[in-house]
């Protein structure tokens, strides 16, 4: 049966391989660049948008105890309120423009009421790992210009902690409000505050992000392309055995004609007996009438 190498252990292997790949590339691969890519182009615009529109006031951008959502993310607000520089809380192990930094996080308390944590930029490392000496903000009111940011997310769900190698400071893994809100004990709004160039109390401004789409569009196409050619090279071969003349079929047709092959001495006699067909059948005269005296004799 022509079909049947499809049911060979090792045929039924490489075509279980070749169909979860493809999966692999059209269901998850894909999609996951692609969605990337969607991530990717609406934080531009909602930079590009925030940048062109002119700041708001924090009430009127996120009133009462509202979170930042993918619509107000790098907005920009306006603040007004008092630093609160004893709740102070350090972010490590971060890297800015490719470079290790720390984020120095300062609550501020409004003056409606509420409490946002303020990002108020980096400082980069002293000998290489300790925080070095950075400004204090300025004390009493300050009104202040900051982007809009969501909570970032820490997948260990750590809380920031301070000890002997942090020299007392609060350290968190995450620039997250309520990871500060649990450390100081203060009733943070959601979300942080990111300062902009030149405002009372920032450090280093953190860059605004490149406005460019990145390779995830491109990459999601790849993803598409080797699916897709994994399940054709596997259709292109499974053709090609299941005509005569296959791979398959020329092993298993070798292998017959091998064990059908005479031997050696056989194939000597018969080629013997093909050039001389009729050399042991003929005899000489002498011999025929011998045996025919021996014939008269019998009788």
């Amino acid at each position: 049966m022509r079909w049947k190498f499809l049911l060979k252990p090792g045929w039924l292997a490489l075509t279980v391989v070749v169909l979860v790949f493809a999966a692999l590339c059209f269901t998850v691969l894909a999609p996951w660049q692609f969605d990337r890519h969607e991530e990717r182009t609406a934080r531009n615009n909602a930079v590009s948008s925030s940048t062109a529109a002119s700041p708001q006031p924090l009430a009127e951008l996120l009133p009462g105890n509202s979170a930042p959502d993918g619509d107000t993310e790098w907005r920009r607000a306006v603040i007004e309120g008092t630093y609160l520089p004893d709740d102070e809380v350090i972010a490590r192990l971060r890297t800015v423009q490719g470079e290790p930094a720390f984020e120095v996080l300062t609550p501020l308390r409004t003056t409606g009421g509420p409490i946002v944590l303020i990002n108020r930029g980096f400082v980069r490392p002293a000998n290489d790992t300790g925080v070095p000496d950075f400004a204090a903000p300025p004390q009493g009111r300050v009104t202040v210009e900051a982007r809009v940011r969501i909570d970032e997310n820490d997948p260990s769900n750590r809380d920031a902690f301070a000890d002997e190698t942090t020299g007392g400071r609060l350290h968190s893994y995450s620039v997250d409000s309520q990871v500060v809100a649990r450390a100081t004990g203060l009733d943070i709004k959601p979300g942080y505050y990111q300062l902009e160039p030149g405002e009372p109390g920032v450090l280093t401004a953190l860059p605004l992000p490149q406005l460019e789409a990145g390779p995830y569009f491109s990459y999601a196409l790849q993803w598409i392309a080797f699916g897709a050619m994994a399940l054709l090279g596997w259709l292109y071969f499974t053709i090609r055995e299941a005509r005569p003349g296959g791979a398959l079929a020329d092993s298993a047709e070798a292998a017959s004609g091998d064990a059908a092959e005479p031997t050696t001495a056989e194939s000597a006699g018969q080629q013997q007996q093909g050039k001389h067909p009729g050399k042991q059948k003929r005899k000489s005269v002498a011999q025929i009438l011998a045996e025919d005296d021996e014939a008269d004799a019998l009788r």
